[in-house]
């Protein structure tokens, strides 16, 4: 969930944005209803700047990625994969939320939602019957909506978007919540399926992210929003129904194109982009920008906001004629290294034996069964 699934009304040019949420960002929202994993913004972006860029023998500056949004947390197109591999809703939350277990919410919560400048107050299991079909497409199997309702449900029982005021926003910055309007029969019965369950760490309810797509690998937390503390349930874990080449991207755009989008964090003539430190997956943690005159370090996150990608997962490369050549990298990551990929199983919560696709871990008031696999 969770700073790269939008609003589905407002499309949005830039994955990454400056409104802060609980001192590391908003969440990020995938647009149902949308073939691939390209937002529509960036395919108009690469069709302007390509045709702006110049001459064959003008440089143009080639950005190659993966992935739909910040990396943090459960992915929802690999959500997606591992319920049509037979995996239940249980085994998904255990993959992507290390070392978590599922408890119960308390009983009888209500969320403040912020809904345009009012502060509504809605039970617990109405709010999250609200939020599903607005962040997952209702045509999905029954194991995908289900970790999403748990996730969803989770989410809002920790976010403190708005302190004591209030609970969530009704928008992208929290999670997208439409009410009765968004209510369909399949989510309200995933909703029904997992009452009341959210996701523990030490047995007490941890943020749960989640995000559109994350191209083979998610990230470390500390590692996707500048200034976060590492979490031990949000670490990076191999990701294998959500690697292929569907999840890969690529923007090109001439020096000059590319010199406007970065004004301000260079001086003289733009020169390229020097990727310094790279996280657990390959999303850039930090870069610079390098110019004739001057350079400026900044963010991952600032240097895909600026570009407009849809993930940090990029790899530079400038095209002079039939020649590319890749930019400097000091992250010592190889293009295209991963960890071995795994997929999710579910362990007793004294141990005992992973569990085989499709076997639901059983969940009580005091905790779950599962764990990661």
């Amino acid at each position: 969930m969770g700073p790269p699934i939008l609003d589905r009304d407002r499309p949005r040019a830039r994955v990454f944005w400056g409104q802060q949420m609980d001192l590391i960002g908003p969440t990020y929202h995938r647009p149902p209803g949308r073939p691939g994993r390209l937002r529509g913004a960036l395919a108009a972006i690469l069709a302007v700047l390509c045709l702006g860029a110049g001459s064959a023998q003008a440089s143009t500056l080639v950005i190659e990625g993966a992935g739909d949004g910040h990396g943090v947390g459960m992915s929802q197109e690999g959500a997606l994969g591992y319920a049509q591999h037979g995996y239940s809703y249980a085994q998904i939350l255990a993959h992507y939320y290390t070392g978590t277990t599922l408890g119960e919410a308390p009983a009888n919560t209500v969320v403040r939602v912020l809904v345009g400048g009012r502060v509504k107050r809605v039970p617990l299991e109405r709010y999250v019957r609200g939020v599903i079909a607005a962040e997952m497409p209702a045509s999905w199997p029954a194991a995908a909506l289900e970790a999403q309702a748990v996730a969803s449900r989770t989410y809002a029982l920790t976010a403190h978007a708005g302190g004591s005021r209030f609970d969530v926003y009704s928008d992208t910055r929290s999670q997208v919540y439409r009410g009765v309007a968004a209510e369909t029969a399949t989510t309200n019965a995933a909703v029904a399926a997992t009452a009341g369950q959210i996701v523990l760490y030490a047995g007490k309810p941890v943020i749960t992210y989640f995000f559109a797509s994350s191209g083979g690998m998610t990230e470390n937390v500390e590692n996707a929003w500048p200034g976060a503390e590492p979490e031990p349930w949000l670490k990076g874990v191999a990701d294998i129904y959500d690697a292929g080449p569907a999840t890969k991207w690529k923007l090109s755009l001439s020096f000059a194109a590319a010199s406007r989008e970065l004004r301000g964090l260079f001086r003289g003539a733009f020169r390229g982009i020097e990727v310094l430190k790279r996280g657990v997956s390959p999303r850039i943690v930090s870069a610079r920008v390098l110019g004739s005159r001057g350079s400026s370090l900044l963010s991952g996150p600032e240097l895909a906001g600026r570009f407009g990608l849809s993930s940090t997962w990029a790899y530079f490369s400038v095209r002079n004629g039939a020649v590319t050549v890749p930019e400097p990298d000091r992250s010592g990551q190889s293009r295209g290294q991963l960890p071995a990929p795994e997929g999710p199983s579910t362990v007793g919560a004294q141990g005992g034996v992973p569990a085989t696709p499709g076997q639901a871990a059983s969940v009580g008031a005091s905790g779950g069964t599962q764990s990661p696999g």
